[in-house]
C-alpha cells in the first residue's frame, strides 16, 4: 500500500520549525545545566547531602512536568499552541534566572518544581504545532529538525560544567544569562508565530477536557504507543542527568571534561540519527504505513547493545569506550525520537495531538523521575554500573515487541 502525494506545504511550515529549534535548545539547556555542574551545585549548597538526595531532586522536577504534561497538552489543543508555547518559554526561563538565587536544598527543590509546571506545556504545543504544518511527507523530517535543537541544548548545556568554574561566573551566572535570554526570546516569538487556521487543519471531532482523554485511552495503538515511549525514556533520562557524574567518578576525570563527554558525542550523533532517521521514515512511507514505525523499531535495536557496553564501559578504563557505545545510544535515540510524534499523528487525528503526547510525557517521565531515583540509591549501595545498566537495556527489549504491534489507522493524507 503506497501513500498519496502531498500536498503543497503552508508557507509557515518550515518557517515555524526553524522558529521553534532555538526555542527547544533552550528549553533542553536549562534543565541539562544541573546535572553538568553537579559538583559546583553541591559544593556550594552542602545540605543537599547524598546521591539519593540528588536523584531525588531530579525526579521532582520530573514527576510535576509529567503531571502536567497532560494539562499542557489539553490547553494547546483548546486554545492555542502559540500562546501556550510562548507563556511557557517565559515562565520556565523566569524560574531558570531565580535558580541561580537559590540558598538550600528546599529552594532548589522549590524552584525545580517550578521548572516542571513551566516547561510542562512546551513540548506536547511545539510538536503538535509542526504536525499540524507538516501534513504529510515531511512529518519526520521536521520533527527531526526540530529535536535538534533538544540534541545541541543538552551538548551545550554539558559545557557549562566549564562555565560553573569560571570565576565571577559560576553555575548561579550561568543560570542567570541563560534566564535572560529566553525571557527576552519570548517577546519576538509571540509576534512571528503563528498558529494554523482551524479551517486549514483537521477541525476538533472529540469532547473537551476528560472526553479527549477517554478516546485515546480507549485507543489500543495509542495505549501500545505510550508504553513503547516510556521504556527507552528510563535510560534516556539516566543518560541525561547521571553520564556527567558517571564519567567523572568511573574515569577520575574533572567535572568540565566529564559534562562535555556525556553530551557532546552521544548528542551530536543523535542529531545525525534524527536527520537520517526523518529522512528514512518520510521515505519508507511512500512503501508502506508503517514506515514510521519500522525506522523507530530500528533504532531501538541500536540503543539495545548501546546500554550494555555504557554500562561495561567503566571496566575497560577507556574513556573512549563510554564514548563510542554512548555514540550508538544516540544514533538510535535519534531513529526513535524523530518518530514518535508522526506514530502519534497515525493513531490520533489532530485535535488529540498535543493532548496524547502530553499523555506520553505524563507516563513516560513519571517513570523517568523514579529511574532517577531508584539509580542514585543504587549507586548509594555500591551496584555495579554493568548490572544497573542491563535493567535499562532489558526494558528497551520490551519496546521493541511493543511497536510492532501498534496499528496505524490512518495513512498521513487521512490523518492530516
Amino acid at each position: 500500500m503506497t501513500t498519496p502525494r502531498p500536498h503543497a506545504l503552508p508557507r509557515w511550515a518550515w518557517l515555524t520549525v526553524f522558529l521553534l529549534a532555538p526555542v527547544a535548545l533552550l528549553n533542553y539547556l536549562d534543565r541539562q545545566m544541573l546535572a553538568a555542574m553537579k559538583g559546583s551545585v553541591m559544593t556550594d549548597i552542602p545540605d543537599i547531602g547524598t546521591e539519593a538526595n540528588w536523584g531525588r531532586m531530579l525526579g521532582q522536577f520530573k514527576w510535576v512536568y509529567a503531571f502536567l504534561s497532560p494539562v499542557g497538552g489539553w490547553i494547546a489543543d483548546r486554545f492555542g499552541r502559540r500562546i501556550t508555547i510562548c507563556g511557557s518559554l517565559f515562565a520556565w526561563s523566569a524560574v531558570t534566572w531565580w535558580t541561580g538565587h537559590v540558598r538550600s536544598y528546599d529552594e532548589l527543590l522549590t524552584a525545580r518544581s517550578l521548572m516542571g509546571i513551566s516547561e510542562a506545556f512546551y513540548i506536547p504545543a511545539a510538536l503538535a504545532l509542526i504536525a499540524d504544518y507538516h501534513t504529510g511527507a515531511t512529518r519526520s523530517r521536521a520533527v527531526g529538525v526540530h529535536q535538534m535543537g533538544i540534541y545541541c541544548g543538552v551538548i551545550l548545556g554539558g559545557f557549562t560544567g566549564y562555565a560553573a568554574e569560571v570565576p565571577g561566573l559560576g553555575w548561579r551566572g550561568t543560570f542567570g544569562w541563560s534566564g535572560l535570554i529566553g525571557m527576552i526570546l519570548a517577546v519576538p516569538l509571540l509576534l512571528l508565530l503563528r498558529d494554523r487556521p482551524r479551517s486549514e487543519s483537521a477541525r476538533p471531532v472529540t469532547a473537551a477536557g476528560i472526553g479527549t482523554v477517554q478516546v485515546l485511552l480507549g485507543n489500543p495503538s495509542f495505549r501500545l504507543l505510550v508504553l513503547y515511549f516510556t521504556l527507552p525514556a528510563l535510560a534516556g533520562w539516566v543518560v541525561r542527568d547521571w553520564m556527567p557524574a558517571i564519567l567523572k567518578s568511573e574515569f577520575k576525570i574533572g567535572q568540565g571534561k566529564a559534562g562535555v563527554s556525556a553530551t557532546l558525542y552521544w548528542q551530536s550523533a543523535a542529531i545525525l540519527g534524527a536527520i537520517v532517521g526523518g529522512w528514512l521514515a518520510d521515505r519508507r512511507m511512500r512503501e508502506t504505513p508503517r514506515g514510521r514505525i519500522q525506522v523507530s523499531a530500528l533504532g531501538m535495536l541500536l540503543i539495545i547493545p548501546a546500554m550494555f557496553g555504557v554500562g561495561f564501559s567503566p571496566q575497560t578504563g577507556q574513556l573512549w569506550v563510554a564514548i563510542a557505545f554512548l555514540m550508538l545510544f544516540g544514533l538510535g535515540w535519534g531513529f526513535f525520537d524523530a518518530n514518535n510524534m508522526p506514530i502519534l499523528c497515525q493513531v490520533a487525528p489532530p485535535d488529540q495531538r498535543a493532548t496524547g503526547y502530553g499523555i506520553m510525557n505524563l507516563v513516560s517521565i513519571s517513570c523517568g523521575g523514579l529511574a532517577d531515583w531508584g539509580f542514585g540509591m543504587m549507586r548509594d549501595r555500591g551496584l555495579p554500573l554493568a548490572a544497573i545498566f542491563s535493567v535499562f537495556a532489558s526494558a528497551a527489549v520490551v519496546s521493541v515487541v511493543l511497536v510492532w504491534r501498534i496499528r496505524p489507522t490512518q495513512t498521513d493524507a487521512q490523518a492530516s
